[in-house]
């Protein structure tokens, strides 16, 4: 078992006796910030191959190699399982990405509602911020993330094979079950802190792929309401079984 404990994500190929450049960021870190050097050795992953424990060759303030040396376990994929959210302030949005990641969500899909108060969303920070939790948490794989996009425009092009559980805080204080919701490919949708608007919730209730669920006896925060949401469907339906 490897004793490593840095993990790094790499865009390159992982495979025997492969050369891997890190960023300046990458060497930054680890030489600058972690005083690592030749020699040291990392855990490196892509999303793709699998994770590999690999050594510094290399080493400078802006630049450095590694060299794999084995695999340490092979790539397996998350539950089928997106999010759905809406952005809130910076800091909120932030860690619902993280989080998200750290329980398993393969996408993360930023809705715009009529509530939304934060419609400023960034995608490349939100991406950072899945590399980063990726490599903390212990991830094999990077969740995907999309653009934002209005909650009018996503429902009008969706797969109704993949059933929305809706985490609708009007049901507050009903019994909260899954018995309901069949598996397969999933989203969660979890809206603004001002909730949605009536037109938005006669709408969702029409659709048959939609399903609402209570998290509770109380409303949560949005964020709240995102984890308990994720950790209720992994716990009946996802890998915690």
């Amino acid at each position: 078992m490897s004793l490593a404990k840095i993990r790094l994500c790499v865009d390159q190929p992982l495979g025997p006796g492969q050369s891997v450049a890190l960023t300046e960021a990458q060497a930054h870190y680890l030489f600058g910030v972690m005083r690592e050097g030749v020699g040291t050795q990392v855990l490196a992953f892509n999303g793709r191959d699998g994770e590999w424990l690999a050594e510094v060759k290399e080493g400078g303030k802006r630049k450095g190699t590694l060299a794999c040396l084995e695999r340490t376990r092979a790539q397996t994929a998350p539950p089928d399982l997106w999010l759905l959210f809406a952005p809130v302030k910076k800091a909120r949005t932030d860690f619902i990405v993280e989080k998200a990641v750290e329980l398993g969500v393969a996408r993360l899909q930023p809705v715009l509602t009529d509530y939304t108060n934060s419609e400023r969303f960034r995608r490349d920070k939100a991406e950072a911020h899945v590399r980063e939790a990726a490599e903390q948490c212990g991830a094999l794989s990077l969740s995907g993330v999309g653009e934002a996009v209005t909650l009018s425009r996503l429902l009008s092009g969706w797969d109704p094979a993949r059933h929305i559980l809706w985490a609708d805080e009007s049901e507050a204080g009903a019994a909260t079950t899954l018995a309901a919701f069949p598996e397969g490919p999933a989203a969660i949708l979890v809206g603004p802190e001002g909730g949605f608007s009536a037109a938005e919730r006669d709408r969702l209730r029409a659709l048959p792929f939609v399903h609402p669920v209570a998290l509770g006896p109380r409303i949560l925060r949005a964020e709240t309401a995102v984890l308990a949401a994720i950790t209720l469907w992994q716990a009946h339906l996802g890998d915690w079984q």
